[in-house]
């Protein structure tokens, strides 16, 4: 494996791979493309549409769900961009215009997530839905939509974590890195005069395998599952404990205003923790209530999947 990579070129020395002119994007007819939007909007589009698939197989109308998304998309968008800014503020006070700049990234998928829960709330209140229901079947979405959004990381050298020498270990030209801020000490003491990159962990490729982990998980739970909304809560606490994990790894950390303590991290474990409490008492109350003869409500109870 060479010590001196091309600007363009990303390697996995450990694993035998050594990739060339890995492109951030392209030009058409004079206009700059980054690879980075174009793999969002693929991950946006493929997620749409295994939601609309979920909604078929579980007989629900998928045009909800293409419907349900053009909001979903526009505030997530924004809120992922808002949730970026407010939290490094520091690098847009003195330039604002900056905050309208998002083809080379600064997006924050938790940003995202939570306007998307409060579209989807607002949403199912405007068309009298069930958001349990449409939260539950869209999730499978969202997440395939990570999956792949996390890969726009990795053509933008960004989201990137501590050194290792690991099995995964990934190595990345200096003159590429996005934002030089995301080079620890650690990261550095590692370079010598006779190489010209960093190796680092690809927390991008955990946190977006731990994803294909859960959607894999909540696609066969799907049928078996006990009252709507619980595949809403799968994915808060299956999330939060993978972001917890790979946020402390990561070196680009949103911090809480004058302390060391990654935003995500403690958001990771606030949602499990949540998600752990709303399932058990849940359960609780549907137990009891069959205990009683009652059966649990109408509204807790998921449609079954059509042959």
């Amino acid at each position: 494996m060479q010590d001196i990579m091309g600007v363009n070129d990303i390697a996995f020395p450990n694993l035998g791979l050594y990739l060339r002119n890995v492109p951030q994007g392209f030009t058409i007819f004079g206009f700059y493309i980054s690879l980075y939007g174009v793999i969002i909007a693929i991950g946006v589009m493929a997620g749409i549409a295994l939601a609309a698939h979920v909604a078929r197989k579980t007989g629900q109308n998928p045009d909800d769900y293409w419907d349900f998304a053009i909001y979903g998309v526009i505030f997530g968008v924004i809120g992922a961009r808002i949730y970026y800014v407010v939290f490094e503020w520091d690098s847009y006070k003195n330039n604002l215009l900056e905050i309208f700049r998002m083809r080379n990234g600064g997006l924050a998928i938790y940003g995202g997530v939570i306007a998307a829960f409060i579209t989807l709330f607002v949403w199912c209140r405007i068309k009298k839905r069930n958001p349990r229901e449409i939260g539950d079947t869209a999730m499978a979405g969202l997440l395939l939509g990570q999956i792949i959004g996390r890969w726009g990381n990795f053509t933008n050298r960004e989201v990137f974590g501590k050194y290792t020498d690991g099995l995964l270990a990934m190595r990345i030209p200096l003159e590429a890195v996005r934002d030089r801020t995301d080079i620890t000490e650690d990261i550095a003491s590692h370079i010598t005069e006779d190489i010209n990159y960093i190796q680092v962990h690809p927390t991008f490729f955990y946190e977006s395998a731990l994803n294909l982990l859960l959607l894999a998980a909540i696609l066969l739970y799907y049928r078996h599952k006990r009252f709507q909304g619980e595949i809403c809560l799968m994915y808060l606490g299956g999330y939060g404990i993978i972001r917890f994990f790979v946020e402390g790894i990561r070196t680009d950390q949103l911090k809480l205003a004058g302390t060391s303590i990654a935003v995500s991290q403690v958001l990771g474990i606030v949602l499990f923790g949540l998600a752990v409490a709303a399932d058990v008492g849940i359960r609780i109350h549907l137990r009891h209530n069959a205990d009683r003869g009652t059966g649990g409500k109408v509204e807790d109870t998921p449609k079954t999947e059509k042959a």
